[in-house]
């Protein structure tokens, strides 16, 4: 994947991955816009090596597959969407290993979570009126820990598809 016109699409949608990480563990949520775009720039670099059928093949098996895990509520909905547009993002040959790169960066941010809910602070959090963004994600967090709620599973896939693409 070191052909120079490559780089500038590969480029975007690392940047899309950056981007929908940060928001979902900010707000939990990734806007379905950022899964297109990468769904977009994926069947531009397919097209470009020959590779959209496999590519178009490895993005309908990864949505039926977590269409099924989100309709059991094992995923959220915008992961089944950012997995899924990752598997043509990313070439047909190393979709396993993006599969498997993004379950164990999951594990990680899992054990992540773990630990941080039992050493975080107990008792009343409350986000100072002016106080900057980093202290309010900070303590938004905080608040997640303790209620154990979902993770921002966004940046797994994010973590496995840039290391999937890193070793091809």
């Amino acid at each position: 994947m070191s052909d120079l016109s490559t780089v500038p699409l590969l480029l975007a949608g690392s940047l899309l991955l950056a981007f929908a990480a940060l928001h979902d563990i900010s707000f939990r949520t990734v806007p379905n816009r950022v899964p297109a775009l990468i769904l977009v720039f994926g069947l531009l670099l397919r097209a470009e090596h020959g590779e959209l059928p496999a590519g178009l093949a490895c993005g309908a098996i990864m949505f039926a597959v977590t269409y099924a895990f989100w309709r059991f509520g094992w995923i959220g909905g915008a992961d089944a969407k950012l997995l899924s547009a990752c598997a043509v993002f990313v070439p047909p040959a190393i979709v396993p290993t993006m599969v498997a790169s993004t379950a164990i960066a999951g594990g990680v941010l899992a054990v992540i979570y773990l630990v941080a809910g039992s050493l975080a602070p107990r008792g009343i959090i409350r986000a100072a009126p002016r106080a900057n963004i980093l202290v309010r994600i900070r303590q938004c967090e905080l608040r997640r820990l303790r209620r154990r709620g979902p993770l921002p599973y966004a940046a797994a896939i994010a973590t496995g598809s840039w290391l999937a693409i890193a070793g091809s």
